[in-house]
C-alpha cells in the first residue's frame, strides 16, 4: 500500500463567532482513508497535494514578483537623481542601485527553483509583472552609464535574474516602460540646462528611434503561450505621450531657448499611472 502522505494542516473556515478553529492534523485521518477499501482514495489523496504543492509555490512566486516590483520602483527613483548622461553614476547612487539589484537578486534566488522546466511557463503570468518592472529599471540604468539601449540578449543573461527565463514579451513591455522614465530624465535636463538644453537633444534622438521600431512590432506574435497585442497597444499610447513630451520641450528651448526667464521648467501633465498592469 502506498506511504501515507506528508503531514499537513488544514485550517477550517471561520466560526459564526467570526474566529476560525486551530489547524487540524490531518494524518491520522488520512491514514484512515488509506486503509479502508476505497481503491481510488490513494490517487486523490495525492491529488490534494500536488494542488497544495501548487498553490504554495504560485503564492511564493506572487510574493516574490511584488518584491522584485517594489525594489525596481525605488531602484529607478535613485537614478532619477542622476544628472549625466552616458557617463559612470556618482558613487552614492552606484552603490544604492547596487543594493537594490543584491535585494532584487535574492528575492529572484528564493523561487528559481520553483520557476524550472515547465513551470517557467506555468507561472510566467505570475512574476510577468515583476520582471517588467524590473527590464524597466535595468534599461533605465544601463541607458544612464552608456547611452545606447540595453539588448535582450545582455538582459536575459543578466545574473540579477538568478537562472530565471525572460520572455522576450516581458523585456519589450518592461522597455515600453523604460520610456517614460527616460522621458522624466529628459524634461529634468531641459529644466536644469536653461536654453542650453543638454543631453535633451540626444536623448530625443533615441526615442525617436525606439518609436520608431515600436510602432514595427509584430503585436499578433504569440509569446510564451498569450498574445501581447493587446498589453502593447495599452502601452503604445502612453510611450507616444512620452515622445510627444520631450519633442515639446526640446523644441521650446530651441525656438525660443534665450527668451526663457532663470529658473522655467516646462509644462507637463500627469501621466496615467500603471497599477498592477493597468492604465489608472
Amino acid at each position: 500500500m502506498d506511504e501515507p502522505p506528508a503531514k499537513r494542516h488544514h485550517q477550517h473556515p471561520p466560526s459564526k463567532g467570526g474566529r476560525a478553529s486551530q489547524p487540524v492534523d490531518t494524518t491520522a485521518k488520512d491514514a484512515e482513508l488509506l486503509a479502508s477499501n476505497n481503491p481510488f482514495m490513494p490517487m486523490f489523496l495525492h491529488f490534494r497535494e500536488e494542488l497544495d504543492t501548487h498553490h504554495d509555490r504560485r503564492e511564493r512566486v506572487i510574493k516574490a514578483s511584488r518584491d522584485v516590483t517594489a525594489l525596481s520602483k525605488k531602484m529607478i527613483f535613485t537614478l532619477q537623481r542622476a544628472r549625466k548622461l552616458a557617463a559612470p553614476l556618482p558613487a552614492a547612487l552606484e552603490a544604492e542601485s547596487s543594493q537594490r539589484l543584491s535585494e532584487i537578486h535574492s528575492a529572484l534566488s528564493s523561487i528559481a527553483a520553483d520557476l524550472q522546466g515547465v513551470n517557467a511557463q506555468r507561472y510566467q503570468r505570475n512574476i510577468s509583472g515583476g520582471l517588467q518592472e524590473l527590464m524597466e529599471a535595468l534599461a533605465f540604468r544601463h541607458y544612464l552609464v552608456t547611452g545606447t539601449l540595453l539588448s535582450y540578449t545582455a538582459a536575459a543573461a543578466d545574473p540579477v535574474l538568478a537562472g530565471i527565463e525572460l520572455t522576450v514579451a516581458d523585456y519589450i513591455l518592461g522597455i515600453f516602460d523604460f520610456v517614460g522614465e527616460v522621458m522624466r530624465f529628459a524634461i529634468t535636463m531641459v529644466a536644469l540646462a536653461g536654453g542650453e538644453g543638454g543631453d535633451a537633444h540626444r536623448i530625443l534622438l533615441d526615442l525617436r528611434r525606439i518609436r520608431e521600431e515600436f510602432e514595427g512590432v509584430d503585436t499578433m506574435h504569440r509569446e510564451g503561450g498569450s498574445y501581447i497585442g493587446k498589453d502593447v497597444d495599452r502601452k503604445m499610447v502612453v510611450m507616444k505621450q512620452c515622445v510627444e513630451k520631450v519633442e515639446n520641450a526640446v523644441y521650446g528651448v530651441i525656438v525660443r531657448g534665450s527668451e526663457r526667464p532663470k529658473g522655467w521648467v516646462p509644462e507637463m501633465e500627469t501621466l496615467p499611472m500603471q497599477v498592477g498592469g493597468r492604465d489608472e
